[in-house]
């Protein structure tokens, strides 16, 4: 009777195995040496060498490079969210060096929501007789069309 009550826990338990959290880490991975490494006065390719190739490049104000970590977690078959966010952004001066080295986190980004998939159109909304024949008033159906005094197209 025990094996018998020991498999229908087995059974039972096995498919919740599948819910527990996962855990996806993207990005560059950061130690604290790696954090530690970059000090001002630095190369570009003494940089590089350190941290590797960087995630993104920025290029207003001077050169960056950008090191960046995310961390998101999701339950089965739900969108995955995002718990931590890592990014370590290397400034540099006009010389090419080092000028100063920034650590971001999550609290210090900003939510952007992007656009729908649809571009709302701004003017008139046309039913589908609108638009088919709403041009036919201002096409010229002939070649040498012409407009009189009152504005009324004639043909010469």
């Amino acid at each position: 009777m025990s094996a018998l009550v020991g498999l229908a826990m087995l059974l039972v338990a096995a498919p919740l195995a599948g819910c527990g959290a996962q855990i996806d880490r993207h990005g560059h991975v950061f130690t604290d040496v790696d954090l530690g490494q970059v000090q001002p006065g630095m190369s570009k390719d003494q940089v590089k060498l350190a941290l590797g190739s960087p995630d993104t490049t920025g290029t207003i104000n001077g050169d960056a490079y950008y090191y960046i970590a995310t961390t998101q977690k999701s339950y089965a078959f739900f969108k995955p969210w995002e718990i931590d966010r890592q990014v370590m952004a290397v400034y540099f001066n006009k010389g090419g060096t080092v000028d100063q080295v920034g650590h971001y986190g999550l609290k210090d980004g900003i939510v952007v929501n992007y656009a729908k998939d649809e571009t709302p159109a701004r003017g008139k909304d046309l039913n589908m007789l609108e638009q088919l024949f709403g041009n036919l008033s201002q096409r010229k159906l002939f070649k040498d069309q012409r407009q009189n005094s009152n504005g009324v197209p004639t043909v010469p």
